[in-house]
């Protein structure tokens, strides 16, 4: 299920959710919490966050957004960590280790949190935090 992104907080956002989405989405935040503790959580049109900041690209366009984001999309969830490590982005440099997740860029997605290695996905969250320290 997808979350509601007309919601207006966190705890709306994951009253929204089907009681095993919302399972896997609690544990993912625990992980997330738990890996990167500096990173300060937020929540923004449908995505729950962790560290928020400002972007401004070269052409001027400029908005907000997290370090790493979390969302319930209708058929998956989407794990999104936008940082990169010497040019490289963190969610490319882990999708072999995680092969029952679709991997792009900056985002991991997959269908159940069981279906991914949590050794694997609390490596890519210390990296994404220590990435950002």
């Amino acid at each position: 299920m997808k979350g509601d992104p007309k919601a207006k907080t966190r705890e709306e956002y994951l009253a929204s959710l089907t009681p095993a989405r919302r399972a896997d989405i609690d544990r993912l935040d625990v992980l997330i919490r738990e890996m990167a503790p500096k990173l300060n959580p937020g929540y923004s049109s449908g995505f729950l966050g962790y560290g928020p900041y400002h972007y401004k690209y070269v052409s001027g366009r400029e908005g907000d957004s997290f370090r790493i984001a979390i969302a319930s999309q209708v058929q998956y969830i989407s794990l999104y960590v936008t940082c990169d490590l010497d040019g490289d982005y963190l969610a490319e440099k882990y999708g072999p280790r995680l092969p029952k997740a679709n991997i792009g860029k900056c985002c991991v997605r997959f269908k159940r949190l069981s279906d991914l290695d949590e050794a694997v996905l609390r490596d890519l969250l210390q990296e994404a935090a220590l990435s950002v320290a």
